[in-house]
This record gives C-alpha cells, sequence and structure tokens, in this order.
C-alpha cells in the first residue's frame, strides 16, 4: 500500500488509491466460550498452547476459525491504519478505508474510483497537489485518533520521501501532544474493524476531528474537493449507542500513543506504542537475541521470564536486511500471559497486531554499530513513555569499551538484490528509503 502512494508520488500523474478492504472476523467457541477471532488470536493462541493454557484441539479450534475470507487483517493493525491515513491523507475516496473486503460498498468504491480518476484528467490533479505538508499531517492525525500501528511511522516518512515533502519522527511527537487516541480498536482495545465498518467507518470520526481542530479542512483530495467539503457532504453519523470511538472530551488516552523515543540506547530515536495499560515506564534485564528466530523459541521454552527485556537486534533495514515484523514474539508474549512484565526492543519493526511495551526501529541499528548491537545479556534497560527515553544502565567509558571491541556482523546476503537493498537503504528514523541524495 504505501509503495503504491510511493510509486504515485514519484510518477505525479493522476490516479487514485483504492484499498482491498478489511476482513470479515471469525468466530469459534474455545474452552466453551464464543470467541471473535482475527490473525492474531492464532499467533497469541500459539504462546497459550506453549504454556499449556490451550490444549491441541482448543488451537486448532482457533486457527481453523480465525480467517474466514478475504480481505487486509482484522484489527486496527497496519493494512487498516495505512488504509485510513491513506484516505487522510487525500489520497483516495472518503470512507474507502472503513469497507469489508466483500460486499457492494466495496465494488462501488471500484467503480467511484475510476469516475474519480477520469474527473482528476479533466482538471489536471496531481498527487502531489494533494500529498502537501498539511495533508502528511491529516494523515499522522487520523492514525493517532485511531491507535494504529508503528509501521504508520516508517510508511509516511517513505511516503513524504517520495513527495518530496519535509516530514521526520519528531513530527510524530509535536502532533501527538494535541491528538488523543479515541478509537477502542485491536489490537490494544477490543473491536475489530468489521463493527466500526457496520457503525459508519471513518467519516464520522474525521468529522469530529475537524471540529475540534485536529485536521486541516482545506487540504485538496482525489475528489477535486476539500476534506472539509467531503465532510460536509457526507450524512453520515455514528449511532448515539456506539461504544467503539470515544468522544474528544473522554478520549482512551489523552495524547498519542505512538512515542518517539531517543536515549543512550536509541541516538537516533526509536518509535514505541504505548496504549497505557501496559503502563509508561518499564525497567528490566536484558535478554538479547541476534534473531528473531531465537527470541521465539526462548519465549516458547519458557526461558523468558517477568522482568525481563527481550532484545532482538540484527533485523534493521540494513542488518535484516529489510526490518522483519515481530508478530510472532510479541504475540507468543501475550498468549503466555507475560504481556504486563515482559518488554520487548527490537532494530527490526513490528506487525500492527503487536501490542504490549514494545520498542521499535531503534537507530542507529546494530548492524551499524548501533548501542543495541552492543548489549549484553543482564543489562538494565530503562522504556520511560513520559520522558520519550529508551536507556541502558551503562557510563559512556562502558559503551565506548564495548564500541573498540565490536566487529560488523558478516551481511546475511553479499550478492544480489538483497545485498544491494543493505547497501542503499538508509535508517528506519528516515522511513529506510533506498534513494536519498539521488
Amino acid at each position: 500500500m504505501p509503495g503504491c502512494v510511493i510509486g504515485m508520488a514519484r510518477w505525479n500523474r493522476p490516479s487514485i488509491f483504492v484499498y482491498g478492504g478489511t476482513i470479515l472476523p471469525g468466530c469459534s467457541v474455545v474452552q466453551g466460550e464464543k470467541k471473535s477471532l482475527d490473525i492474531v488470536s492464532v499467533f497469541e493462541a500459539v504462546g497459550k498452547h506453549a504454556s499449556g493454557e490451550y490444549s491441541d484441539e482448543d488451537l486448532q479450534a482457533v486457527e481453523e476459525s480465525a480467517i474466514p475470507g478475504e480481505g487486509s487483517c482484522g484489527g486496527m493493525y497496519t493494512a487498516n491504519t495505512m488504509a485510513s491515513a491513506i484516505e487522510a491523507l487525500g489520497m483516495s475516496l472518503p470512507n474507502s478505508s472503513a469497507q469489508a473486503a466483500v460486499g457492494e460498498d466495496k465494488m462501488r468504491d471500484c467503480f467511484d474510483a475510476g469516475a474519480a480518476v477520469l474527473a482528476m484528467l479533466e482538471k489536471g490533479i496531481t498527487p502531489r497537489d494533494i500529498m502537501t505538508r498539511k495533508s502528511f499531517e491529516n494523515a499522522i492525525t487520523l492514525v493517532i485518533a485511531l491507535g494504529g500501528s508503528t509501521n504508520a511511522v516508517l510508511h509516511l516518512l517513505a511516503m513524504a520521501h517520495a513527495a518530496e515533502v519535509p516530514l521526520s519522527i519528531d513530527d510524530f511527537t509535536e502532533i501527538g501532544k494535541r491528538v488523543p487516541v479515541l478509537a477502542d480498536l485491536k489490537p490494544s482495545g477490543k473491536f475489530e474493524m468489521a463493527p466500526l465498518v457496520e457503525i459508519g467507518g471513518t467519516v464520522p470520526l474525521m468529522k469530529m476531528l475537524l471540529k475540534g481542530g485536529l485536521l486541516h479542512g482545506d487540504c485538496l483530495t482525489v475528489t477535486g474537493r476539500t476534506m472539509a467539503e467531503n465532510l460536509a457532504n457526507s450524512d453520515i453519523e455514528y449511532p448515539d449507542d456506539q461504544v467503539i470511538i470515544r468522544p474528544l472530551d473522554n478520549p482512551i488516552k489523552a495524547d498519542s500513543h505512538l512515542r518517539i523515543l531517543y536515549g543512550n540506547l536509541a541516538p537516533g530515536g526509536s518509535v514505541a506504542k504505548i496504549s497505557g495499560k501496559e503502563g509508561q515506564a518499564f525497567t528490566g534485564r536484558a535478554r538479547v537475541f541476534e534473531s528473531e528466530e531465537g527470541a521465539m523459541k526462548a519465549i516458547l521454552d519458557g526461558e523468558i521470564v517477568a522482568g525481563d527485556v527481550i532484545v532482538i537486534r540484527r533485523e534493521g533495514p540494513k542488518g535484516g536486511p529489510g526490518m522483519r515484523e515481530m508478530l510472532g514474539p510479541t504475540a507468543a508474549v501475550m498468549g503466555r500471559g507475560l504481556g504486563d512484565s515482559v518488554a520487548l526492543i527490537t532494530d527490526g519493526r513490528f506487525s500492527g497486531g503487536s501490542h504490549g511495551f514494545v520498542v521499535g526501529h531503534i537507530t542507529p541499528e546494530a548492524y551499524e554499530g548501533g548501542p543495541i548491537g552492543l548489549l549484553a545479556e543482564g543489562d538494565q534497560i530503562t522504556i520511560d513513555a513520559v520522558a520519550n527515553k529508551i536507556t541502558v544502565a551503562i557510563d559512556d567509558e562502558e559503551m565506548e569499551k564495548r564500541r573498540a571491541d565490536w566487529v560488523r556482523p558478516e551481511p546475511h546476503y553479499r550478492r544480489g538484490v538483497l545485498a544491494k537493498y543493505a547497501a542503499a537503504v538508509t535508517s528506519a528514523s528516515e522511513g529506510a528509503v533506498t534513494d536519498k541524495g539521488l
């Protein structure tokens, strides 16, 4: 999805983004209780099975029912996050991000997109007319209000780079100071995307944000009208008895759940998703792993205990290469019942379905000699989402001693596309783009 928008920005010809739509939730009876299920349910069930909470039959019941058909992952995970961001950016039709993959609404959306792109051709409207600094601020605002994925930081930075719009990770902090989390959506909340679709989608939320002075209503969109005009032309409103979207004066969280953390462990920045349920700070001992697989095995084997900070390194843009998402380990932690007592940090990234005390995109990454690559087993790590800091309790002298002893790990690839990618890619704090300076 971000790749589509990046291509549109680079080519800068009249074009429109059409989202495939969200999956409907699955359903099954597990241990005598009827459960609404999605893809993350499967990953967390693996952890519950490893802990003995789920039997083979319980795990099978979840696996067989979680994915009932086509569509993107069903919570406010990365796909639905980015669809919403692209809508707020102005590059897709109003409410097109809040539609099921199957049904008449999505079919109509596809036909309407065809008419809209013809109108864009006639009017000479191009993507860079739409993708401005203010429209990217709108995208960030909606992502925060929906409690969206950490991947939005990485992807919006890359999209802005393609559109030649100045945007930095620190902009997420500034916007996040004034924008609350309003949506009670998975993974941190209760509901899937489908119930939000049923009550009206994203348009009523955007009306609320616009009325509250949190959106730039004068931004042009693919309809040829401004965001404010699009919202004024819609009669969609939430029912009075809905409980998915909170009002501005009673938010789930008063400021952003996406926190940009700095400190001696991440001098170039990092991204945390802190809903508030986990608390605002965590201090624990480092358990260091050189890959996702090593960490996953330790979690499932019961080697991770309360008070641990799981460190997964060599998963960054260069070291991976490519920043794999850590849904398996984070879901296994939750499934084992350790979500409130264990943290996980990485120079890789997370799935939109990841939740708990997690910090990713740590920069500089381990492969570049960043501090995360210098950590040792048992180091004391502190994550502070109030001060926006992530630190390790070693002094500068010890850090420099470890740096002097550090040897760059052997690359996973020496030839081919992935070797070229690793050589060209920038840090996660710069959007992990491969054409900076070209």
